[in-house]
């Protein structure tokens, strides 16, 4: 299974004949190249995980892909005319191959006036969890967690403590794009990190197995 990180929160996954990318946002690129893609996971509505505007272009040319979201978002996607397969926790999905297995149901709180609203996480072939914006716990083994760096609904402690939680084997920082100097949480991870947990740092574009 090959993983490439293609800017923030987006995540483009494949094996075999699978081909699934999470969270097209407006922070992130490449995307819009994809052909052939299987599925398309969106975690939540927020832009940084779904570009509104260039989302109906990659459905376009990627008319076989599985389009999957939350209840809100779907509706959102509908105002578009796109059609969405609606997720919830517990489904477990068939993205041409791989298996997706959807866990959770709300955004981290922001603040207490921020309205909160639905998200998805979502483990693809029972290896890369991509928890979104939240710190679902799965209940089930997570060999490599895409592990949100910075963002106005976490502290350091609290994405360590996610981090130890989930003890995955690999851990790829992912939602960087806040911080002015991400290095800095990469050098916290390392340091804090389950001991047999390998924190692995993917430049936007670059690839990396994770079989």
């Amino acid at each position: 299974m090959q993983l490439t990180k293609l800017g923030h929160a987006c995540l483009h996954i494949t094996e075999g004949e699978a081909s699934v990318l999470i969270d097209p946002g407006v922070f992130s690129s490449g995307f819009e190249e994809l052909r052939g893609l299987t599925a398309i996971l969106i975690t939540h509505q927020h832009s940084d995980h779904l570009d509104t505007d260039r989302i109906a272009a990659l459905i376009d040319a990627n008319p076989q892909a599985l389009l999957v979201a939350d209840h809100d978002t779907a509706g959102k996607l509908a105002e578009q005319q796109i059609t969405a397969q609606v997720a919830t926790a517990g489904d477990v999905l068939d993205a041409g191959g791989l298996s997706v297995h959807v866990f959770g149901e709300q955004h981290a709180v922001i603040h207490a006036d921020v309205p909160i609203i639905p998200n998805l996480g979502y483990l693809v072939g029972d290896t890369v969890f991509h928890p979104g914006d939240s710190f679902t716990l799965p209940d089930v083994a997570v060999p490599v967690l895409a592990l949100p760096s910075g963002a106005p609904w976490l502290k350091a402690s609290e994405v360590i403590d996610f981090l130890r939680a989930v003890s995955p084997q690999v851990a790829v920082p992912i939602h960087e794009r806040t911080l002015a100097m991400p290095e800095m949480e990469y050098q916290r991870f390392e340091r804090l990190r389950p001991a047999d947990t390998e924190v692995r740092v993917l430049n936007d574009g670059e690839s990396t197995d994770v079989t």
